[in-house]
């Protein structure tokens, strides 16, 4: 089982803040997806900040998504990274 997306945040240098539905808050960094297939759209700043939830996962313009459980395994705790 995975946890759904509830709210996400763009920040600096292509990190994404996710709020899941267990109200745990981390962070996903994008830059090493940005030299790959679709992905190299989003290093268009004004598109990355498009980012949005839809359904249970995030997306951009343009279908450009990301599945929630890839996220979560993929992400650090939010405390881990301002540490």
């Amino acid at each position: 089982m995975y946890l759904s997306v509830i709210k996400v945040k763009p920040l600096k240098n292509y990190n994404i803040e996710l709020t899941f539905e267990n109200n745990e808050v981390k962070i996903f960094n994008m830059e090493s997806y940005l030299d790959t297939g679709m992905f190299q759209k989003l290093k268009d700043k004004n598109l990355f900040n498009q980012v949005r939830v839809s359904f249970d996962s995030i997306e951009w313009p343009g279908g450009i998504d990301l599945d929630p459980e890839i996220v979560y395994e993929k992400s650090s705790a939010k405390n881990e990274v301002t540490a």
